[in-house]
């Protein structure tokens, strides 16, 4: 789609400062920013590093449980490798609520 129009939009100093915020927080300029605000587009914030970190723990922890269930089903695994499988269910249980309390 060629861009055909130019508008040029006065802002308050405060306005402003909140359109460069608001972009910076989604990852996106200005334009893109406000192209999304005009066509409806659901505009989301970044994660915050924490979120990230989350996620990646999260994500490491249920390859452990899926690791761990696999020797389960194939007649490898011990007790202790099940009660290690629920312990780790519980901390992404307990990760997911903290996440899902921000």
């Amino acid at each position: 789609m060629s861009k055909k129009y130019e508008i040029c939009l006065r802002l308050s100093q405060e306005e402003a400062e909140r359109l460069r915020q608001d972009a910076k927080r989604c990852g996106l300029s200005k334009t893109a920013y406000l192209r999304r605000l005009i066509v409806g587009t659901q505009i989301r914030t970044r994660p915050s590093q924490e979120v990230r970190a989350l996620r990646e723990e999260v994500h490491r922890i249920g390859n452990n449980i899926n690791q761990i269930a696999s020797s389960v089903n194939a007649g490898i695994a011990t007790a202790e490798d099940a009660r290690r499988g629920l312990f780790l269910l519980d901390k992404v249980y307990e990760m997911m609520y903290e996440i899902a309390k921000q």
